[in-house]
């Protein structure tokens, strides 16, 4: 039989990032969550964390995190339907992955209803849209939005729709470096913005116009930053159409090559087995993610 309190150990020092903030979180001092994490690990006869900064689970780890996550939901179902189960605790948290620049555009309208409805509070995890599922496949996270189509094993997707990036820049940017106009070739000799090492979209853009290889680059990890720094004019940068009208209608940014845009497919990702709330979150979105996301990819 599973002690729960050591997997609950387990889960509160992978997702708050240390032992510190854990015991914190349990109501326990730092030394009795390090004595769970060891017992856990005499029981289960292995390793179930690299003691790291931040510490990761080892694949035995991964495995308890996944089982301990859909654990806390179906408890939450069984709640709802015996309510002399109810403890009177804190609302439940569901922790899911989702890449900045849904958060910073249509996720908050998207979900607002849900978490109102039904009393959940969101601990929300930032990953690039194109690596997010790998917290999934770690156990760390319930549920993930991601570019990537295929579920880790035990997980079902759904495509939610598509965000429309479009290649801006500042006007004093685009006079000053492309006195000529603005061609593919000469995308790749002046500097650009990319969010960071794993967003490959600017690659990916320029591919769909002809041109492979290297270019010079800023790296911003903020979605509100990158528009900043290409207001600013330090470069070009692949933004959400959703979240620069305003900007555009002040002619604060300017669409470097006007009708080519690029999409970007946007997957849900959830436990098979993660109880009522993951599907009524899942029948949510499906419904609601249309009114911001294009379809599908152009």
């Amino acid at each position: 039989m599973f002690d729960y309190k050591l997997l609950a150990a387990l889960a509160a020092v992978v997702e708050q990032g240390g032992f510190e903030r854990a015991a914190q979180l349990l109501g326990l001092s730092q030394s009795a969550v390090s004595q769970r994490i060891k017992l856990l690990e005499a029981r289960v006869g292995q390793p179930v964390l690299v003691r790291a900064t931040p510490p990761a689970p080892t694949e035995v780890g991964t495995r308890l995190l996944n089982h301990v996550q859909q654990v806390r939901l179906l408890e939450r179902d069984l709640q709802r339907q015996v309510p002399a189960l109810e403890e009177g605790g804190a609302p439940e948290r569901l922790r899911i992955a989702l890449n900045a620049d849904s958060l910073a555009t249509w996720w908050a309208h998207a979900v607002g209803d849900f978490c109102a409805e039904q009393q959940v509070l969101l601990d929300l995890v930032v990953e690039d849209q194109e690596v997010g599922l790998k917290r999934m496949r770690a156990g760390e996270v319930a549920a993930c939005v991601c570019a990537a189509e295929r579920p880790v094993a035990g997980a079902r997707s759904l495509m939610l729709g598509a965000m429309r990036y479009r290649a801006l820049a500042s006007p004093a940017f685009i006079e000053r470096h492309f006195p000529q106009g603005v061609t593919p070739e000469a995308l790749t000799r002046v500097p650009a913005i990319v969010f960071g090492p794993d967003d490959l979209l600017q690659h990916r853009y320029l591919a769909s116009l002809g041109v492979e290889g290297s270019f010079i680059h800023h790296l911003c990890p903020s979605s509100e930053g990158f528009v900043r720094l290409a207001e600013g004019g330090l470069g070009w940068g692949l933004v959400p159409e959703l979240q620069v009208s305003a900007e555009l209608a002040r002619g604060e940014l300017r669409e470097l090559l006007p009708g080519k845009p690029i999409d970007v497919p946007l997957y849900w990702h959830h436990w098979r087995h993660g109880g009522d709330l993951l599907g009524i979150l899942t029948d949510h979105l499906a419904r609601a993610a249309g009114r911001w996301l294009v379809p599908r990819p152009a």
